[in-house]
C-alpha cells in the first residue's frame, strides 16, 4: 500500500498523503515515504512548483495513538517515539529546503505534530471547516511538529501559548489572523484554487522563487534546534504516568479512531 501518491502536471507536482482510512496518522512508514518524495523533487529540474494535500476526512490528525500504545507494550516507546518526532522533523525542513514554493491545501483537521508539514509550505490555503489543534494537553505529551517551533515564530508566543496551554482549537479564521495561513477557500474550490496558485509559481523564474524562500525563512539552522528541543522533551514524557494515561483516556474518547493493526493485517 503507497502511503504517499504523487502526480504531475506539467511542472506542478501534487503530492497527496494517502492514508485516509487512517486519517493520515502519522507513522515511520508515511514519513519515510514523504522524505523520499521531497529528495526527488529537490533535484528535479522539471517541477517548479508543489502542491501538498490529503485524502480523506482528515488531512492529518498528528501520531498513530494505537501505535503508541502497540509500542509501549513491546517496551519499544521511547525508541519510537525518537525516531517518529525525527523523522517529522526532518520532513519539515525537507519541506522548507525545497527548491520549488509549496502550496498547502488543506480540506480537514490537523492536529498534534502535523501541523508542521502544513507551516512548512510557502501558501498556506485552508477550507472553512479546516482547523489546527494541540490536543497536548489531553495526551499527555510534549508538543512536537513545530507548536513551539513554527507556531511561535509565526503567530507570536501568546497565541502560541493559548493554543497549547488551554488546548484550543484554531478555526480556520483564526489561522488566517495569527499569519498561521494565507486564506480561507470554499471546500469545493480548495483544490482548484490550489493548482491556480501552483501553475502561477510555475511561471515565474526558479532562482527567485528559491532565493526568496531562503529569505522568507530566515536562520535554518535555529529551527532545526529548536525542533530537536521539541523532540528531546517528547521523548522525555512519552513514558511518563500522565502520557500513558492520556493514550488511554484519548482512546476512550474516540471510540471510532481506526486501528492501524487492521490495516497493517490487510496488506498481508
Amino acid at each position: 500500500m503507497k502511503l504517499v501518491r504523487v502526480e504531475r502536471t506539467d511542472a506542478v507536482v501534487r503530492v497527496v498523503l494517502d492514508r485516509g482510512g487512517m486519517h493520515n496518522a502519522l507513522v515511520p512508514e508515511l514519513l519515510d515515504a514523504l522524505l523520499a518524495t521531497f529528495a526527488e523533487l529537490k533535484v528535479d529540474a522539471t517541477c517548479r512548483a508543489v502542491i501538498l494535500a490529503a485524502d480523506g476526512p482528515a488531512f492529518s490528525i498528528g501520531g498513530d495513538m494505537r501505535r503508541f500504545r502497540r509500542e509501549r507494550e513491546r517496551g519499544d516507546l521511547q525508541a519510537y517515539g525518537h525516531g517518529l518526532v525525527g523523522k517529522l522533523n526532518e520532513a519539515i525542513l525537507a519541506l522548507i529546503d525545497l527548491p520549488q514554493p509549496v502550496v498547502a491545501a488543506v480540506h480537514g483537521i490537523v492536529t498534534g505534530g502535523s501541523i508542521g508539514l502544513v507551516l512548512a509550505a510557502d501558501v498556506v490555503l485552508l477550507a472553512p471547516q479546516a482547523a489546527f489543534k494541540a490536543h497536548y494537553a489531553t495526551a499527555g505529551f510534549g508538543p512536537d511538529g513545530g507548536w513551539t517551533a513554527l507556531v511561535g515564530r509565526l503567530a507570536g508566543r501568546r497565541r502560541a501559548a493559548s493554543a497549547l496551554l488551554l488546548n484550543r482549537t484554531v478555526r480556520a479564521e483564526d489561522a488566517v489572523a495569527w499569519g498561521l495561513a494565507s486564506e480561507i477557500v470554499a471546500a469545493d474550490a480548495l483544490q482548484m484554487r490550489a493548482a491556480e496558485a501552483a501553475r502561477k509559481i510555475a511561471t515565474y523564474p526558479r532562482g527567485t522563487m528559491h532565493v526568496s524562500k531562503q529569505l522568507l525563512w530566515g536562520d535554518r539552522a535555529q529551527l532545526a534546534a529548536d525542533l530537536e528541543a521539541e523532540r528531546s522533551r517528547f521523548v522525555d514524557l512519552i513514558a511518563a504516568p500522565e502520557a500513558l494515561a492520556g493514550v488511554g483516556a484519548f482512546l476512550r474518547d474516540f471510540a471510532d479512531y481506526p486501528d492501524s493493526q487492521d490495516e497493517e493485517e490487510a496488506k498481508c
